[in-house]
């Protein structure tokens, strides 16, 4: 039974079939919104070699590499500023409206980047179009959270967090498309990338709010209502009239289980940001040193990349379900780090560089699940959207710094491997983390 909603005698099987269908439907909407994040997300990732070097002066052009990871960087500093003001006002205002203010957010701002003339512009577009995309995530991942049962909560987390994959694998097939059309394809594939966005909203437009958060909205109005009164207060009324990030902060548990959350993050997506955004990029170097094609071997590294991510994706959360949320973070951390190395120091084939991108991206791109699986179970439902938007989009503020970072280091070290390897390194932080991270929640319901 969906959490939130009481099922009376008689009518139970009527009633589990409405929250059947409501946990589906925000499922359905939440997948298609992240997926349409993804296709936006590694478009840019694709496009950016071909993209950047139309928009430098001859003087910029050595420097290229530091302006594609300063491309990347302000996207996710974009991304992890709307990511928190979104997942505050998720508890607020609800999970649904921040949806759809994120999707009109992005759809705008990726149009505008279709018609930048200049690389200043392409920055400034792509900082408003990471505020929406950073909006989506957090409110999506609390609704879907809030509705699917215990028992299938993992699944259903793994497959939202799968149409990540699923937008970078048609943002890679569409690359293949698009790239032979000449130097303006990359505008092309900003511009398509306005369209599906805008049909998510009318499917959202039949979903609302969980009965969880709807039922801690009223808790905190009662709560405020006592607060004016002047009448005593309890401790539970002290935390609900708080501001979400005050609360978060003030708990000694919930602050010491966010540092680490945050270290395991910060994992996560330095070493994903910092290594694997150069996987279509050393692709197609590597198959231009055989007198292949590098455009198309870069399109191709990116799909099998991340034809393997969303294996792992759904996998993970079969596993999560199946034997528990922390062995199965651990298991992927435990895999990355050795194929980093492998697939950038050891593999100089094209050919057998995607046979290990794919299994590469199994675990890099796959371990992103734990955070919509393991994240809401960890937070009551007051501040769950604060809490999630903290732990995924304040490390993207220093993950920010590894496409920048690793773009200087490729321009020192006179290549990609080099710098991915040492990228890679970061996983070891969350091998570590994850045993302190909290308690196990695999069946558990949402805390209230």
């Amino acid at each position: 039974m969906t959490p939130g909603i009481t099922i009376a005698a008689g009518e139970g099987s009527q009633l589990r079939a409405v929250a059947a269908g409501s946990a589906g439907r925000a499922l359905l909407a939440s997948f298609l919104g992240w997926l349409f994040d993804g296709y936006e997300t590694y478009a840019l990732v694709l496009v950016a070699g071909v993209a950047v070097p139309q928009l430098l002066t001859p003087a910029q052009a050595p420097q290229t590499s530091v302006y594609i990871g300063g491309l990347l960087a302000v996207t996710l500093f974009g991304w992890a500023t709307g990511g928190l003001v979104a997942g505050v006002l998720a508890d607020y205002l609800g999970r649904r409206r921040m949806l759809m203010a994120s999707i009109l957010t992005y759809a705008a701002f990726t149009g505008l980047t279709a018609l930048a003339p200049t690389y200043l512009l392409l920055l400034v577009f792509r900082f408003l179009t990471g505020l929406g995309l950073g909006a989506e995530w957090a409110p999506g991942a609390a609704l879907v959270g809030e509705l699917w049962p215990p028992s299938h909560r993992g699944r259903a987390a793994a497959i939202l967090q799968s149409a990540l994959g699923f937008g970078f694998f048609f943002a890679s097939a569409l690359w293949l498309a698009l790239s032979p059309l000449g130097p303006s394809a990359w505008r092309f594939m900003f511009l398509i990338g306005v369209l599906p966005a805008l049909l998510v909203l009318a499917i959202r437009k039949g979903l609302a709010d969980p009965e969880l958060w709807a039922a801690a909205v009223e808790r905190r109005q009662a709560a405020r209502v006592r607060a004016r009164d002047g009448r005593p207060l309890s401790a539970e009324d002290h935390a609900l009239v708080r501001f979400t990030l005050t609360q978060l902060w003030m708990a000694p548990a919930l602050r010491r289980r966010l540092l680490v959350l945050l270290a395991m993050s910060t994992s996560t997506l330095i070493a994903w940001w910092g290594v694997s955004t150069w996987i279509p990029l050393y692709a197609g170097q590597l198959a231009g040193r055989a007198g292949l094609g590098a455009q198309q071997w870069a399109s191709l590294g990116g799909l099998v990349y991340n034809a393997g991510g969303i294996v792992g994706y759904v996998l993970f959360g079969i596993l999560a379900d199946g034997v528990g949320r922390k062995p199965t973070i651990f298991f992927y951390y435990l895999g990355s780090l050795p194929l980093v190395v492998a697939l950038f120091l050891l593999v100089q084939q094209p050919a057998l560089f995607l046979f290990v991108a794919a299994i590469n991206g199994f675990f890099t791109l796959g371990q992103f699940s734990w955070l919509p699986v393991y994240l809401p179970e960890l937070f009551p439902t007051s501040v769950r959207g604060s809490a999630i938007a903290i732990v995924f989009n304040t490390s993207r503020y220093v993950a920010g710094f590894g496409p920048l970072l690793a773009g200087v280091l490729i321009a020192q070290l006179g290549g990609i491997a080099s710098a991915a390897s040492i990228f890679g390194l970061f996983y070891v932080v969350g091998l570590v983390a994850t045993p302190f991270a909290g308690p196990e929640t695999r069946g558990q319901p949402l805390p209230e």
